[in-house]
């Protein structure tokens, strides 16, 4: 089929790309022919954002860029959102939502670096390379195998059975050894993994501990000096999920006193907006700690994968209107109808709009010749297709309709 994708001149449609975003997602929009694509290295605090968003149709960001419902304000020509990484916890998604602002992100693109880090850091924290590492560029010789274990046999406790957590379980049991797990929500166990009670149950048993959990009210000091009681004596713990999951200065206090026998922490409470920053924690200086700066899922395919998966749903929300994988609008996926001109209507979830759509659309004489309605509980999203001689009268019509929030002429 002929079809122009966009009615929108391509030339006119503002792209900004921030935190370093894979080159996958610039050429994605660049080799199709958007050719107002800008790409940054670093995250933008609030203020200026504002001032870079009131002309961006699509913005792409990472974890550091916090979209907040002030941006959102000022983001009168913003279609849609890709958050390049795992959450979407930086964005105001009611605010989004509000101003049908669709968003999206990749929740599996980085699951395997995870995984396969927590792998590794378990060996070296089991074995206290740490220690031994820092020893030996001090110039001090410790050859000894005290208080070094192997994985295999040893108890693997997962907080957080999700995409992650699954994965790492099989990994883990490949190595021989036996795998607990706890999940808010009732999850099915991979292989011979084993499902906790709760939390207490799990990390008295766990040689050691890591969390694959969002960032929640539920979930804030998930990880705290009442739960670190109830650690097997020396168990080791392990964060590269969020960091407000533990609280740092109770395992401070843990990894002095040998209750907890190491840490691996990736994620923090507060971390600097960008490299060479000052960066303070109370895990410094402690023995078999391993801290690195929010890297987990940092691996060039991880990033090559993100910048694909995420590319790929914003050119194909922009070009055809489909929403799937969206946090904000209903999914929704419609193949092109021939001889026809697309409309995408977003509007408030409210009765009547629906059928106040068809009578605008009836009462001036407007064939409607595909129609797709999906709601979540806040918004509606239609999508029509309409006789190509009169869809600009159809737009127009559309605006008038009792709840709506934005309505676009896609082609």
């Amino acid at each position: 089929m002929s079809q122009a994708t966009t009615s929108y001149p391509k030339e006119k449609i503002k792209i900004l790309f921030l935190e370093n975003i894979s080159d996958k997602a610039v050429n994605r929009f660049k080799d199709n022919g958007y050719v107002n694509v800008v790409k940054l290295s670093g995250a933008l605090s609030e203020e200026e954002l504002i001032k870079e968003i009131k002309d961006v149709h699509l913005l792409g960001i990472r974890s550091k860029t916090k979209v907040t419902a002030e941006v959102l304000k000022h983001a009168t020509k913003l279609q849609a959102i890709g958050c390049f990484c795992i959450g979407v916890n930086q964005v105001d998604l009611a605010a989004a939502t509000q101003g049908g602002v669709v968003v999206f992100n990749a929740p599996y693109s980085n699951t395997r670096s995870v995984a396969e880090l927590v792998i590794g850091l378990s060996i070296m924290l089991i074995r206290r390379i740490p220690d031994k590492n820092k020893a030996a560029h001090e110039g001090i010789w410790l050859k000894d195998a005290k208080g070094s274990f192997e994985l295999r046999g040893k108890t693997l406790g997962i907080i957080g059975y999700g995409n992650i957590g699954t994965q790492l379980s099989v990994m883990a049991e490949s190595l021989g050894m036996r795998v607990m797990f706890y999940d808010a929500e009732t999850k099915l166990p991979l292989g011979n993994a084993i499902a906790a009670k709760t939390i207490n149950e799990l990390v008295g048993e766990a040689d050691i501990i890591s969390l694959h959990v969002p960032e929640t009210a539920a979930t804030k000091n998930l990880i705290n000096e009442s739960v670190i009681k109830n650690f097997k004596k020396g168990a080791l713990l392990i964060n590269y999920a969020r960091g407000e999951v533990v609280d740092l200065e109770a395992l401070a206090k843990a990894l002095k006193s040998g209750d907890v026998g190491g840490a691996a922490i990736d994620v923090f409470p507060w971390e600097p907006e960008k490299n060479g920053d000052r960066f303070e924690t109370p895990l410094q200086g402690l023995g078999n700690v391993i801290l690195t700066p929010h890297i987990g899922g940092s691996t060039e395919e991880a990033q090559q994968n993100i910048g694909e998966d995420v590319s790929n749903k914003l050119f194909y929300y922009l070009e055809k209107g489909i929403t799937n994988g969206s946090h904000t609008l209903p999914g929704i996926s419609l193949p092109a109808m021939e001889g026809a001109h697309r409309i995408l209507h977003i509007h408030s979830n409210i009765p009547g709009v629906l059928s106040a759509i068809n009578t605008q659309l009836s009462q001036n004489n407007i064939n409607i010749l595909g129609q797709y309605l999906k709601t979540n509980d806040e918004i509606g999203y239609v999508v029509l297709d309409v006789d190509n001689k009169l869809s600009s009268q159809a737009v127009e019509l559309l605006k008038e309709v009792k709840g709506t929030i934005k309505v676009r002429m896609l082609y």
